[in-house]
């Protein structure tokens, strides 16, 4: 029943709630674990309190070991990890343009081993809130924290690499990008 959660919980997010079409071919026990909402299907209260939904999120625009080594730990504090990609509209507020658009991003993190979805970011933090729904919020060694929301814990990972090599931004200024 687990397993089973889990996969119609990304499908959810992946489909900003699954669609009729989709629907269709569900086992009947998994539609039961489903309630439809503005012709879309979303799973029931019950059901998606079985499962812990970790939520963290990042740039990830030039992947390398500390990106991994951050997911795989972030993995461990639930049952479904789910991934928020920086929008590149704000990572070039930043003062950076970034070497790959936001879906490629999206589609390289969504194939590491440790990350059961990933997804664009939104304008607001809240919004993504409210679209994941998270159980935990996961942040990296280097980020600031900047969500604190009630009934969600939040965990803070140590420095797990030596970031003197593995920083995105030394990789890019040994590129001369």
């Amino acid at each position: 029943m687990k397993e089973a959660v889990k996969r119609l919980y990304v499908m959810q997010l992946q489909y900003g709630g699954i669609p009729e079409d989709v629907y269709h071919f569900l086992p009947d026990d998994e539609k039961k674990l489903l309630v439809e909402i503005k012709g879309r299907f979303f799973l029931r209260n019950g059901a998606r309190e079985k499962i812990r939904v970790v939520l963290t999120g990042g740039v990830f625009d030039v992947l390398h070991i500390g990106h991994i080594v951050t997911l795989a730990e972030a993995k461990t504090h639930g049952d479904v990890l789910v991934v928020a990609l920086a929008m590149d509209e704000h990572i070039m507020k930043k003062g950076r343009t970034p070497v790959h658009p936001q879906e490629y991003r999206r589609m390289l993190v969504e194939s590491l081993k440790a990350v059961d979805v990933a997804v664009s970011g939104f304008d607001r933090p809240e919004m993504m809130l409210d679209f994941v729904q998270p159980d935990v919020i996961v942040y990296g060694y280097d980020q600031k924290e900047f969500l604190r929301p009630k009934g969600v814990e939040v965990v803070r990972l140590d420095k797990k690499v030596d970031d003197r090599k593995f920083k995105t931004g030394k990789i890019l200024e040994l590129l001369g990008l």
